[in-house]
């Protein structure tokens, strides 16, 4: 009975194909922002948190801050970071770090790059990779040698090369040979600034060759996950106000960065605005719903002496029924298979003009495809309902 049932459902939908297609335009304009909005708001939220790895995982920056505009705080030293890793349960390792900006210069080439001052415990804390060479052993950092790590920008603009490592070049007044490069890295500040275009030399040298001065402009510190993050953050703060002669009142010179904050906070923003654009356009759905009931009402006046004449032949009224909740189901389900199709195509072609990832969820694709039928049961229950109802003597005058 069901086959024969769905076999009149088609055909009925069939000799009406362009209304038909205009009732479903609800639900298919419906689904397919529903979706389109959440498999955004995923790459969104994915795009965000790969820029927010960059910074490294379950990492704490430290960088002075002001608390008066007119004297500037005081710069941290190495012995703040040895504290950190000897003194607080749950930190992994602490890395100091400075920033300058030259020239690079390398086979009649130049450019205009970032300097950084880092060590290994560094490139581990902002999961930085390199993708050839070696990173900095514990004698160039000891002694701070001219040696160099080049980003994947720098080698685009001044190596015209294949090969890297082993090249001398020549970074302001300072020359260094490659020892390694980079791999690419998403950029977690944004604004236009290319994390990539950074030459990396140990910590010494960029502070006596670039800066003048032994200070830290900033320091990165890895801690371990299994400990309770705004329990470290209170050590943390205790520690530097204590080092920093911070008296009680006074307000922190310096700010501390959770990158795993950052990252939640983030996560959960986007995943908020997501699901609220989603309501919105579910709303299309719901008078979707409306418009289908709407033409299976029409279509059960249309039809009442058809509707008549199967019940005065022996049809029972569970099978009238069953005829036309079949019929708002296959057209609901009709709809939300277009719709899908269609937040396919658009998801993919917003995703790729926007620079966003594309992600397939299909448990999304399956709930929407089950909620269509879940409203042609609910919207096409009533018209059904009423269709069965009919009296066949009644129905078969009706002109």
């Amino acid at each position: 009975m069901l086959g024969a049932t769905l076999l009149l459902a088609f055909r009925e939908i069939r000799r009406h194909l362009l209304r038909s297609f205009l009732t479903t335009l609800g639900i298919i304009i419906g689904v397919a922002a529903v979706i389109t909005m959440v498999t955004l708001g995923q790459g969104l939220t994915a795009d965000v948190q790969e820029d927010i790895a960059g910074l490294g995982s379950n990492v704490f920056i430290v960088f002075p801050s002001r608390t008066d505009p007119n004297i500037s705080p005081p710069p941290f030293d190495e012995d703040d970071i040895r504290a950190v890793e000897n003194q607080i349960a749950g930190i992994e390792n602490a890395a100091g770090a400075v920033n300058a900006s030259a020239t690079a210069f390398h086979n009649g080439q130049d450019w205009q790059t970032g300097v950084q001052g880092a060590d290994s415990a560094f490139f581990a804390a902002q999961n930085i990779e390199i993708a050839d060479g070696r990173g900095f052993n514990e004698r160039e950092e000891a002694r701070g040698e001219s040696v160099c790590i080049v980003g994947p920008t720098v080698v685009d603009k001044i190596f015209q090369e294949d090969q890297v490592v082993g090249e001398d070049m020549r970074i302001g007044n300072v020359s260094c040979r490659v020892i390694g490069a980079t791999d690419e890295r998403a950029d977690p500040g944004g604004g236009g600034n290319d994390v990539n275009d950074t030459v990396y030399m140990p910590l010494k040298t960029v502070q006596r060759r670039f800066i003048g001065n032994d200070d830290i402009q900033y320091f990165v510190i890895k801690y371990d996950p299994a400990y309770d993050s705004k329990t470290l953050q209170d050590q943390l703060v205790a520690l530097l106000r204590e080092r920093r002669v911070i008296q009680e009142g006074e307000d922190n010179n310096f700010n501390l960065v959770d990158t795993a904050e950052i990252s939640d906070t983030i996560g959960n923003v986007t995943g908020a605005m997501t699901a609220v654009v989603a309501v919105i356009a579910a709303i299309s759905l719901l008078v979707g719903g409306i418009g289908i009931m709407n033409i299976m009402l029409v279509s059960v006046t249309e039809r009442t002496r058809e509707i008549g004449i199967r019940l005065a032949i022996g049809a029972l009224a569970k099978e009238v029924r069953l005829q036309f909740l079949t019929e708002a189901v296959v057209l609901c389900c009709f709809g939300g298979v277009i719709g899908i199709l269609l937040a396919l195509g658009l998801s993919i072609l917003l995703a790729n003009a926007i620079d966003l990832p594309f992600i397939f969820n299909p448990a999304l694709n399956i709930v929407a495809f089950g909620f269509c039928a879940v409203m042609g049961v609910i919207f096409g229950y009533y018209p059904a309902h009423r269709a069965s109802r009919l009296d066949p003597i009644d129905a078969l005058r009706h002109e």
